[in-house]
């Protein structure tokens, strides 16, 4: 079977502007643009020393000294990419030139009154701006997009994201002290992914919990979605499996009335090495439809880095009208951070209480 998944290239060329020198910057961002042939005008970063280290290494045009810079000297049709954390998204939105094209990382801030600021911001100034939620077009789910799209694994009725890893946490210090780290930070592209397949749940349910050991605000994490009766939606993340390779796993499960998808997601597992992905489907055999078989099929590309090259590309191509809809626009994500926040809301208040029943 023929499954299309790489994403389609913008047909003009858009210099990009990146906004932070951050090691996602080095390790994903710049090469996926290298990999897809985009063209990187500049850099500019507060540490302006780590902006002279990536345009050495990925031979960049030119590092500004400010954002104001950077935009003073940016050609008119630059899209910006910023990379910072999300307490500097509105100040770096407010210097962009109304009706920019910009790419912003994920999360669209720290909670939703910031996420609805980020959105007021980039409406009244007319940006064409989107989240950077890259695992929309990771080659695995954009393979799955495809299947179930046309029908192939029948009506989807069951997803699950199961994660049992032992994250190096340490390899993000500026993130590893937030008070919502778990969910916020990485369970947030689980839930755009889900959002990206079946819209807003109806309800949401959660448990975030800390590891006793470690002095993380969270680590561990449940998610169940409520869409429909015949629709079973869950998210269980353990980032604290520290007991060697063996029962590690990484995987998105999709299972239709016709069949089932399973990805594994080999980034998170052994990570930041991590190991090749896997993708599969299963369909009834064709001389006994009680029995199902499973086919794997190799996919070119990860999460990381070349992702990142359909959420730019999307970007892009929305920009200059070859692309219809602006996947994950900021308009749409505030969707994705309004289940964030219902899960924190669910996790603070708690189940039922054993004594009531």
């Amino acid at each position: 079977m023929n499954i299309p998944y790489k994403p389609l290239l913008p047909e003009t060329e858009q210099p990009i502007i990146i906004i932070g020198a951050s090691g996602i910057v080095k390790d994903a961002h710049l090469p996926a643009y290298e990999m897809a042939g985009f063209k990187v005008f500049g850099i500019t970063n507060r540490t302006i020393s780590k902006a002279y280290d990536l345009q050495k290494q990925f031979k960049i045009d030119h590092v500004f000294e400010s954002v104001a810079d950077a935009v003073k000297n940016a050609p008119s049709n630059a899209v910006y990419d910023i990379t910072v954390l999300p307490d500097q998204y509105i100040e770096i939105l407010e210097q962009l030139p109304d009706g920019a094209a910009v790419l912003i990382q994920k999360p669209m801030g720290n909670d939703l009154a910031q996420a609805r600021e980020i959105v007021a911001v980039c409406e009244r100034k007319n940006l064409v701006a989107a989240i950077n939620f890259q695992l929309r077009f990771a080659s695995f789910v954009s393979a799955a997009r495809y299947l179930i799209n046309e029908g192939i694994i029948g009506q989807l009725y069951d997803l699950e994201f199961k994660v049992t890893v032992n994250t190096p946490w340490e390899l993000f210090p500026l993130i590893k002290e937030h008070p919502r780290l778990e969910i916020l930070f990485h369970s947030v592209h689980y839930i755009d992914c889900i959002r990206s397949f079946l819209g807003n749940p109806k309800g949401i349910m959660a448990k975030t919990v800390k590891h006793p050991l470690k002095k993380l605000s969270s680590s561990r994490s449940t998610i169940i979605l409520d869409y429909a009766e015949d629709m079973h939606v869950v998210i269980n993340t353990n980032h604290d499996h520290h007991f060697g390779p063996k029962h590690e796993e990484s995987y998105i499960k999709w299972e239709g009335t016709k069949g089932a998808i399973r990805a594994k997601m080999g980034l998170l597992m052994n990570y930041p090495d991590g190991l090749p992905d896997v993708f599969e489907y299963a369909l009834a055999k064709k001389d006994n439809e009680k029995e199902y078989e499973w086919t794997e099929v190799k996919l070119e590309g990860s999460w990381f880095p070349e992702a990142f090259i359909g959420a730019m590309s999307n970007l892009m191509r929305y920009k200059e009208g070859s692309d219809k809809i602006l996947s994950a626009s900021v308009q749409d994500v505030l969707g994705t951070m309004k289940v964030v926040e219902a899960c924190y809301i669910s996790s603070k208040n708690g189940g039922i209480s054993f004594d009531e029943v």
